[in-house]
């Protein structure tokens, strides 16, 4: 890219890009606390949507008794062995894509938009996850679950990811794209527009964003 792109958009993928993807992502998070650890864990009571990886992971071991020593020891090689046990079990995804997505995303790759990710998933969960779906050569770069506290320091570090390689300028336009209450949190913490979208399992009330959408189709106009 030789020259700044005239607007930054940054997606989540759960809910936003890709939906109904199965369990295998959990089932990765549960097998990787088993195998490290020997403890059994569930996602089950832990609303999970718009967590960050890390802090599902946490709480999983929080819930089965696991001690904050312990799990700060044990978080690295969790994520690990998570992301290992996803890339090698996850299915084709390409029929799991949210409505509309695909024709947004030519049309703002057309227009020359630069487009990165957003994500609560592990680095390599979430690459995996999109390349199973067809959509990660749309993508150029991305900040991920374990590369910040909160999804408003993924956004923040993605932000300035693109602007320290030349990629946009500092007046450049930057939205971030998603489907959870925390999307809205983290593009208003950063300054940046939010659109949100209800392709994922948020409703209008609790969602109150710029601009909502049900569809992907209207992005586009």
């Amino acid at each position: 890219m030789s020259h700044p792109a005239p607007a930054l958009i940054l997606f989540d993928i759960d809910g936003t890009l890709v939906r109904r993807a199965g369990t295998h992502h959990r089932q990765a998070l549960v097998d990787a606390v088993r195998r490290v650890t020997g403890i059994e864990t569930t996602t089950d009571n832990i609303p999970v949507h718009g967590m960050l990886d890390p802090d599902i992971l946490t709480r999983m071991l929080r819930d089965a008794g696991a001690s904050p020593a312990a799990i700060r020891r044990a978080m690295p090689e969790i994520v690990r062995r998570a992301q290992q046990i996803y890339v090698r079990g996850v299915p084709n995804l390409q029929r799991k894509t949210c409505p509309g997505v695909r024709h947004l995303l030519r049309r703002l790759q057309q227009r020359g938009a630069l487009l990165g990710l957003v994500t609560g998933n592990l680095t390599r969960i979430g690459w995996k996850k999109l390349d199973r779906a067809g959509l990660k050569p749309y993508f150029r770069f991305g900040a991920f679950g374990e590369m910040a506290k909160d999804r408003a320091g993924l956004a923040s570090l993605a932000i300035r990811h693109a602007r320290a390689q030349g990629w946009i300028a500092k007046g450049t336009p930057i939205a971030l794209v998603g489907d959870a209450p925390s999307d809205i949190i983290a593009a208003q913490r950063n300054g940046i527009r939010c659109i949100a979208v209800h392709t994922g399992i948020s409703t209008r009330t609790t969602c109150s964003p710029t601009r909502r959408t049900s569809s992907w189709k209207t992005c586009v106009d």
